[in-house]
């Protein structure tokens, strides 16, 4: 087993692109043998223990062997993408970051379909975590399951709530629509430096145009909430000329730049990767920032006084009056077409997908990933009503949030260009043309939506 430092990588991957229920048990059916596993390092160790008692748990079960690797992040995309290219692959890759490389891989017919482990348990699944793996083949010219799903995860809100009682406001009056819980932070900036926390800042905003996800996750929830969904819709065709798309996108982008140029948010945002707004928070440099997973609280797990003060808010409604929708991301396992133990590969993801191993292994990383079961967390007290009131304070809000209410998957499930929208930071670029180059917000979006056309223009979709 090999572990390497963490940082997560987007853009090299773009080199790839041209009815049982939840009680049905694993049977194994490969032959013994050994099967070659890429696994991403988690962000806490119970993560990492639990896939390996995971692991250990199927070999004794299927006579099988797993020879894994846990990787974090950059070493496992840059492996992947080069392992994929080459077809020296291994026989099995679980990737937790952006899922370019699956969506790039299943469009250039690099991937083993797997529909024949998922279709059994395709009525207990999540339709976004289904949505998610059912990816588009240009050389069959078919969508198909290309990875097994296995655990989903949202954006939450992370809030200090322990500066917003010092600031002289209560967690209890934070509003429950969108605009005003952003704007009901702003104030608070002044009340802190004027009691000694001189650098604070009301807002982690992930204006970066360095990503690769938290920028790209930071536009896209508010898309949502402003009604712009439709922006891609699952046939891989963009509406751009749709009025409440264009509209969502523009007032996005207003409020944003409106609000860094108002020096709500550490300067340094627009520069930001995927690891400084969570260092940002740890440090109390803002009040609540917008980031995925429970990451941000559970690596205060040990630390029970920070935990303890660090407050989880799920989504509160949009402008519209409705509940916003997130968008979930699902992490699957994907099986190369290269791989040379394809029969094993499959057998360990029929065991992981099984319903209480997928449950065992999920609870014992403290639940930073979600179920692809919502029943699941319906039955399991563990998700909804944990025994451990500080976690679940942060547990409850956002399993609701991934599990139980409206969800989109990211888009470029939908279409592969979008995975280059995202890649080019084309919604960060649009913030700089605001702030920067003092265009208004309706250019800026205007030559944003001229790019993103020609994007997704080059991966056609027949289905």
């Amino acid at each position: 087993m090999s572990t390497i430092s963490r940082r997560s990588v987007l853009q090299a991957s773009l080199g790839l692109a041209a009815a049982a229920g939840l009680s049905r048990p694993y049977i194994a059916n490969a032959a013994a043998k050994t099967a070659s596993v890429w696994w991403t390092q988690g962000f806490i160790p119970e993560e990492d223990a639990g896939f390996e008692k995971m692991v250990a748990d199927y070999q004794k079960v299927s006579g099988n062997r797993i020879d894994y690797s846990i990787l974090p992040f950059v070493a496992l995309e840059q492996k992947m993408v080069s392992a994929l290219q080459t077809e020296n692959t291994p026989d099995l890759i679980a990737y937790d970051g952006i899922q370019t490389t699956m969506v790039m891989s299943a469009y250039a017919n690099k991937l083993v379909d797997v529909s024949d482990i998922v279709a059994p348990h395709e009525k207990d699944i999540a339709k976004v975590a289904l949505q998610s793996m059912k990816l588009y083949n240009n050389v069959e010219k078919r969508r198909a399951y290309y990875a097994v799903p296995f655990k989903t995860a949202s954006v939450p809100f992370h809030v200090w709530g322990s500066l917003v009682e010092k600031a002289g406001y209560k967690m209890s009056d934070c509003p429950d629509t969108w605009v005003e819980r952003w704007n009901w932070f702003k104030p608070m900036q002044a009340k802190l430096r004027a009691d000694g926390m001189r650098q604070i800042y009301s807002i982690g905003l992930q204006m970066t145009t360095n990503g690769p996800s938290d920028g790209n996750n930071l536009f896209h929830y508010w898309l949502l909430a402003m009604g712009g969904g439709n922006i891609v819709t699952p046939d891989g065709h963009v509406h751009l000329e749709d009025p409440k798309v264009k509209n969502a996108v523009i007032e996005t982008v207003r409020w944003i730049c409106d609000t860094y140029k108002g020096g709500y948010t550490p300067p340094g945002c627009i520069s930001w990767n995927d690891a400084d707004d969570n260092n940002g928070f740890h440090s109390k440099l803002f009040l609540m920032d917008l980031d995925g997973t429970i990451s941000t609280e559970l690596a205060m797990f040990h630390r029970p006084e920070d935990f303890n003060n660090c407050v989880t808010l799920g989504l509160p409604k949009g402008p519209d009056g409705k509940p916003s929708p997130a968008m979930v991301g699902a992490i699957g396992g994907m099986i190369p077409t290269a791989a040379k133990n394809i029969d094993v590969a499959k057998d360990f993801m029929r065991y992981v997908i099984e319903p209480k191993v997928n449950s065992d292994f999920l609870k014992a990383g403290l639940g930073r990933w979600a179920p692809i079961y919502p029943q699941q967390v319906k039955d399991d007290s563990f998700w909804l009503h944990n025994e451990n009131p500080q976690l679940a304070r942060h547990l409850t809000p956002y399993v609701e949030e991934t599990l139980l209410g409206a969800s989109y998957p990211d888009y470029m499930v939908y279409n592969p260009g979008y995975a280059d929208v995202e890649a080019q930071q084309v919604w960060g670029q649009t913030y700089a043309s605001v702030y920067k180059d003092g265009m208004t917000p309706e250019k800026a979006v205007d030559k944003a939506f001229k790019q993103v056309e020609q994007l997704l223009a080059r991966y056609p979709t027949t289905a």
